[in-house]
Parts: structure tokens; C-alpha cells; sequence
């Protein structure tokens, strides 16, 4: 048994992905932010966990979050509710976040698949120093899962090494899922879409993106001769 949780706010302009602006108008990065945690939704609904879970801050819940319980996140610092929603479940539990629309079931299954007797946790590094993912045990004896978290400094380059230390620091023996992006900024998210061309969060920045025209252009006019070999090694 397995619960499967994907932490989000609601995906409102001014209120997620702000730095996306300027590239991006507020309303536009939230339309993107939007189609990323559709993405993300649709591959934790296609997991094996015999829980999917959608812990949720705002009023009204996505509606690709239609097969999923919804957990309100508490009020408090990131570190604070994500401690809160390892205490408040009783099974292994793998949590991730809304930031990386590239994540797919190749990358998560060893999580549900190769939980061996030599592994205590799992965690997905993410290549700005935080952390998307991270899958804690059943709790036994005097562990308490959110003591783990709860103190953790958040959004800062070594939060993830950080996080790594209190597990491994409590005795756990933690394996490494591989390194994402997560979406900050428009760099990120480019190289996102290029990671998963064929996710919703694509298809919604290429809308977004001008066209580069001097990227596209035809040629004004054709060659006048072509060379008669290629080069040696081409």
C-alpha cells in the first residue's frame, strides 16, 4: 500500500509561476502552471499507489483532479505542510510536487516497484538545489515522519542536500531518483517543454512563445552553385 501525493496550490494569475513575468503575463503563467499539474496529475493517476491524493491550497480543485481525495494543506512554512501531510497519512508515501510536468512512470516506478529491504526513503533532487519528490516509510516506533521535514529551510540552493542530511542524519538509507528542472523561469521552462514535447505544458508554452522569425525565415534568394562534395567526415 502506497499513497501517492501531489502537492498544489490553485493555479490563479499573480499568485503562482510569478517569475515567469515579464516573458509571460501573470494570466499566461498561470495558464501555464495549470497545464503543468495536469500533467503531473495525469501520470500519479496512471501510478499503481492505492492512493492518490491532491494535497491543495485554494478553493477550487483542477478538474484533471477528478480521481483524487483532496487534502487541504495547512497554514504554516512549506517545511510545515509538507510535515503535515506525512503525519496525517499512516502508509508509505511518496509526494511530489506541481513543477516538474516531465516527471513520467518510468521515472517514479521504482518507487512502487523496488521499495527494498536495503531502503528507507526516496528523493528526487532538483537541479536548483530543492527537492520533487520525496517518499517516506510506514511510521514505526518513535518516528515521526513530519519530524523529518519540519525545519527543513525551503526554497534555498541546498535545501535538497539539507533535506538529504535529516533523513540520512535519523538513520534512514535513502536512494536518489533522478535529477529534474523544476519550472522557475522561462529557461527552465524551455527546456522543460523540450524535455516532454508532448505533454499539455508543451503544447501551452509553444502557444505562449512569439515565434522566433528570424530563426524561421526563408532565404531570400537560392545559392548560386552547390558545392560539388561534401567535406571529408560529414
Amino acid at each position: 500500500m502506497t499513497a501517492l501525493v501531489v502537492i498544489a496550490k490553485e493555479c490563479l494569475p499573480g499568485r503562482v509561476k510569478t517569475r515567469l513575468h515579464p516573458a509571460l503575463s501573470f494570466e499566461q503563467a498561470a495558464e501555464l502552471a495549470a497545464a503543468s499539474l495536469d500533467d503531473t496529475l495525469a501520470v500519479a493517476l496512471a501510478l499503481p499507489a492505492t492512493r492518490h491524493i491532491l494535497a491543495f491550497d485554494g478553493a477550487t480543485p483542477p478538474r484533471a483532479a477528478a480521481g483524487f481525495e483532496i487534502l487541504p494543506q495547512v497554514t504554516g512554512g512549506l517545511d510545515e505542510r509538507l510535515a503535515a501531510i506525512f503525519d496525517s497519512l499512516d502508509e508509505p508515501t511518496i509526494l511530489i510536487g506541481m513543477d516538474t510536468p516531465q516527471v513520467s512512470r518510468e521515472l517514479l516506478s521504482p518507487v512502487f516497484a523496488d521499495w527494498s529491504d536495503m531502503t528507507d526513503a526516496w528523493l528526487g533532487l532538483a537541479d536548483d538545489g530543492g527537492f520533487w519528490a520525496l517518499a517516506l516509510p510506514t511510521p514505526r516506533g518513535d518516528l515521526r515522519r513530519g519530524d523529518l521535514i519540519r525545519g527543513v529551510p525551503m526554497s534555498m540552493d541546498d535545501t535538497g542536500a539539507r533535506q538529504l542530511d535529516r533523513l540520512e542524519e535519523a538513520g534512514l538509507r535513502v536512494r536518489q531518483l533522478p535529477v529534474l528542472t523544476d519550472v522557475d523561469t522561462i529557461a527552465d521552462a524551455q527546456r522543460v517543454a523540450a524535455a516532454a514535447p508532448g505533454g499539455s505544458f508543451a503544447r501551452a508554452l509553444a502557444a505562449m512563445l512569439p515565434v522566433d522569425r528570424a530563426a524561421t525565415a526563408l532565404p531570400t534568394a537560392l545559392p548560386t552553385a552547390l558545392p560539388t562534395a561534401l567535406p571529408e567526415g560529414r
